[in-house]
């Protein structure tokens, strides 16, 4: 099994900055994709930011040019790094990583519990 660890969240004001980190630990042959997603209330659960292992990103377009996504891979973790957060960022942020346990296994999605992520205006 493989566990994601969140970390980071909390409450700040409209343009200030946060950075989230997920660890990400257990039977790990290969993390081939890491990522971002976030649910607000009442919202469906959006996709804030990938990195594969090529060093390829994706972003939401309402995020670009603010977040930036990051990693380590000789640590499993992965960084986002918020910069002018505004309201509307305010959510749940959940950890996703696609990982292979050996060489022959096909790669299996987890997820963090999450970690809340507030901006006051």
């Amino acid at each position: 099994q493989v566990q994601l660890v969140e970390s980071g969240g909390g409450l700040v004001q409209a343009g200030e900055s946060l950075r989230l980190s997920c660890a990400a630990s257990g039977r790990i042959f290969r993390i081939n994709v890491m990522g971002w997603y976030r649910q607000a209330p009442g919202k469906q659960r959006e996709l804030v930011a990938s990195l594969n292992s090529g060093g390829g990103t994706n972003y939401a377009h309402s995020v670009k040019d603010r977040f930036t996504i990051s990693r380590d891979n000789a640590k499993n973790t992965v960084y986002l790094q918020m910069n002018s957060l505004n309201p509307e960022d305010t959510a749940v942020y959940l950890c996703m990583a696609s990982v292979q346990s050996s060489g022959q296994d096909i790669p299996h999605a987890y997820w963090g519990q999450g970690t809340q992520v507030t901006v006051s205006s």
